[in-house]
């Protein structure tokens, strides 16, 4: 019989437990590791953080998903990855032995590429601990005005400064939020309308944009690349996903970046047993084809092709969509809608985001989990 490791529990292999639990997979012994037991859903992060949702509202507990399919699971963290051996290191000093291994870990954040960043700021990722250390931020608000600076200016970063501006600030004004983007404008790689709208969401919400690079944090400020010192009691580093750095050893083909190198079927380009999907993986022919939105459409071509590989069928090519809808929220029940040129803006974007998220994890809740 074939051994079967998830490692890690992303956005497409909630799909791929969901299968099994529809199918079993015949021949094979599966164990799905996950540094959490809660996988607490990205896209519900901004409404959390301005007390739209509650934390248990955006999470998706794991366990009750392996046990409807039969799958194992283990609460670990990989911390190597040898796929000569075809052995996982886990961060609880066990060794998880394969025979197909299937990665969907997501993306991490370097703590160390801003000097001082670890000791003296917040980390979106792993989300999980950033919704458990945040919350201290608004006990922090209530006794005192603060400065808080958000370093990152994608989607995760506008959509951050604008839900801890509607969490902090208040009537009273209690914070004073800041946005570095390290030098583009927010959303730089969007149409130009869309832009043009998260530019005067934020005006009109008052987070300051500092088109500027952080070059260091410390426990007062942020220094800027020109040489200026943001005042700032509170850092949140929101900046682009970076490959786990045990993949660096690991053995397998990476991209530029560090990700790990993938072809249509979802393989790695240089091990046929070992597939990869969502932030972790790349691809040479869709250079974008990365975040939680990919992995969730491309969680259905990857459980099928594990079903086939362990069964010697034929693998399926997945092909990922040339454009995806983007819903930005912007703290206070609005949003930003973008689909390629096309965008609007206003509360009915925010209602039909807001839908779509928890339709998301409600397609994921067994009762036996005491929900």
């Amino acid at each position: 019989m074939k051994r079967l490791l998830l490692l890690g529990g992303g956005h497409a292999h909630l799909q791929v437990l969901q299968a099994f639990a529809r199918e079993p997979l015949a021949g094979a012994e599966v164990l799905l590791v996950s540094p959490q037991a809660q996988l607490f859903y990205s896209g519900m992060l901004p409404g959390c953080i301005a007390g739209r949702f509650q934390a248990d509202d955006c999470s998706i507990a794991l366990a009750p998903l392996a046990a409807a399919a039969r799958v194992a699971f283990v609460e670990a963290a990989a911390t190597a990855l040898d796929v000569n051996t075809r052995r996982v290191t886990l961060s609880n000093g066990t060794v998880a032995e394969y025979d197909v291994l299937s990665l969907d870990t997501g993306a991490t954040q370097q703590r160390d590429r801003i000097p001082g960043a670890r000791e003296h700021a917040l980390f979106l990722r792993p989300i999980e601990h950033f919704v458990r250390l945040q919350a201290g931020l608004q006990a922090l608000a209530a006794r005192r005005v603060l400065d808080v600076v958000v370093v990152g200016a994608g989607a995760a970063g506008v959509e951050l400064a604008l839900a801890l501006r509607q969490a902090l600030a208040g009537a009273e004004e209690r914070a004073r939020i800041a946005l570095v983007t390290g030098g583009p404008v927010p959303l730089a790689g969007y149409a130009d309308a869309v832009v043009g709208r998260a530019q005067r969401a934020l005006a009109q919400r008052r987070v300051t944009v500092l088109r500027e690079a952080c070059t260091a944090i410390d426990a007062q400020a942020v220094h800027l690349a020109n040489g200026a010192r943001l005042a700032c009691d509170a850092a949140v580093v929101a900046t682009g996903a970076e490959a786990p750095p045990w993949l660096a050893g690991s053995g397998l083909t990476l991209d530029a970046q560090g990700f790990v190198a993938t072809g249509p079927t979802l393989q790695s380009l240089s091990h046929a047993n070992v597939f990869a999907a969502g932030d972790v993986a790349s691809r040479g022919d869709a250079p974008h084809a990365r975040s939680g939105v990919h992995a969730v459409r491309a969680g259905p071509a990857l459980g099928l092709n594990l079903r086939r590989y362990v069964g010697g069928g034929t693998l399926q090519p997945y092909t990922p969509p040339a454009r995806t809808l983007s819903l930005i929220a912007c703290g206070d029940g609005e949003a930003i809608a973008a689909w390629g040129q096309w965008s609007a803006q206003g509360r009915w974007v925010g209602w039909w985001k807001d839908r779509i998220d928890r339709g998301f994890v409600a397609r994921y809740l067994i009762p036996s989990a005491g929900r």
